[in-house]
């Protein structure tokens, strides 16, 4: 029997526990915060977990990117070739066994959340040797603002199931092993090319490179190539997914400064719902913190995780506006170690995490549950 080490279970532990919490808080919501203020019963049980993107997934896994000759050639099309394949084709395979769709996405994101949290608590312990480190690294992820995302049927916590053990296997010099789980996480999320370059630059800089194994951190590009002819196949376009972005979220390229001057707008314009617009806040303060987390470590000269971030601040950041950030804070592992290393040398820090970030994800959290716009 496969029996975990003290420090896998300790975790793993954690985690279970907040992923109840976040079931109880989705319970309350359908009864506290239902769509209409006079029923007498609640919405479905799963009901809150259906919201947003889930139902491009879902749309997908089910009918296919384009079912019965619809595409982005109609007038009302939802634009869910922007939409990686790597989650829809799991959550297709997993519906097999299980028969509700969003009961199949809940297992795979709770499944690949654990596969998570126990490789970012032995990355942690890999920088910051301790007691405590892997418990601590975990808590301030778990507790993040946005950590509802890792119990929902989106991308995340498969992605992070991916990226996560590839990083740990970079750290190891295991560069076939590394190369492969980044190809698998580049099929779930555009993130995994900038994980990919990461993993490059992390290969340039090792101190015993085995030239040998360089062709294998080319793989990761194959899932990319891949989609990409089969958008073209059906659209005779190499760029669909990209220009469904475009189409559907305004992530046309705009220089940095006009971004930042949109979502401006939005958040203090006036131009938005109180909703929305609160939540460019939370796009602009999530970049600023994006930027923070950067040139820490470019200062540490941490440059394969430098590169990482860089990318994906370029990619997130220069949209017409600033848009999932804040989610987006979850794939961003060096954030959550330099905040333990931080706590552990000033344990205040500690407690003023934990007293901001806890009633901010059980906000957002509920923000998400009941159906409106988390980032």
């Amino acid at each position: 029997m496969l029996r975990l080490p003290p420090d896998d279970r300790e975790v793993l532990w954690l985690y279970l526990l907040t992923r109840i919490g976040i079931w109880i808080t989705a319970y309350c919501a359908r009864w506290l915060f239902p769509a209409d203020g006079n029923t007498r019963a609640p919405g479905p049980l799963l009901a809150p977990f259906q919201q947003w993107d889930w139902g491009h997934y879902l749309h997908i896994a089910r009918d296919g990117y384009f079912p019965d000759g619809a595409g982005p050639w109609l007038t009302q099309w939802d634009n869910r070739e922007a939409f990686f394949p790597g989650f829809p084709l799991l959550l297709r395979a997993v519906h097999v066994i299980v028969p509700d769709w969003t009961a199949a996405g809940l297992l795979i994101s709770f499944v690949a959340g654990g596969v998570a949290v126990a490789a970012l608590a032995r990355i942690a312990r890999l920088h910051l040797p301790g007691p405590d480190t892997g418990r601590r690294t975990v808590l301030f992820f778990l507790l993040s603002p946005c950590a509802v995302f890792l119990a929902v049927g989106y991308t995340e916590a498969l992605f992070l199931a991916l990226a996560l053990p590839a990083w740990l296997a970079a750290q190891r010099r295991n560069w076939p092993l590394a190369a492969t789980l980044t190809a698998l996480a580049t099929a779930v999320r555009i993130s995994g090319l900038f994980l990919a370059a990461a993993i490059a630059v992390h290969f340039l800089l090792a101190a015993h490179r085995h030239w040998r194994a360089l062709p294998w951190l080319a793989l990761p590009t194959a899932p990319m190539a891949l989609y990409a002819g089969y958008l073209h196949a059906h659209t005779g376009d190499w760029l669909a997914w990209k220009h469904a972005q475009e189409r559907g979220w305004y992530r046309d390229f705009h220089a940095p400064w006009d971004a930042w001057s949109h979502t401006w707008t939005g958040a203090f314009g006036q131009t938005q719902t109180t909703g929305f617009a609160f939540m460019f806040q939370a796009e602009l303060l999530a970049l600023l913190a994006g930027l923070l987390l950067l040139a820490v470590l470019l200062k540490q000269r941490r440059w394969p995780e430098a590169t990482y971030i860089g990318l994906t601040l370029w990619a997130l950041g220069t949209s017409y506006w600033f848009m999932s950030i804040p989610r987006a804070t979850l794939l961003w592992w060096p954030l959550w170690i330099t905040l333990a290393a931080w706590s552990l040398r000033r344990p205040r820090i500690n407690t003023l995490y934990l007293c901001l970030a806890a009633p901010l994800s059980t906000l957002l959290a509920l923000t998400f549950l009941t159906g409106r716009w988390a980032g």
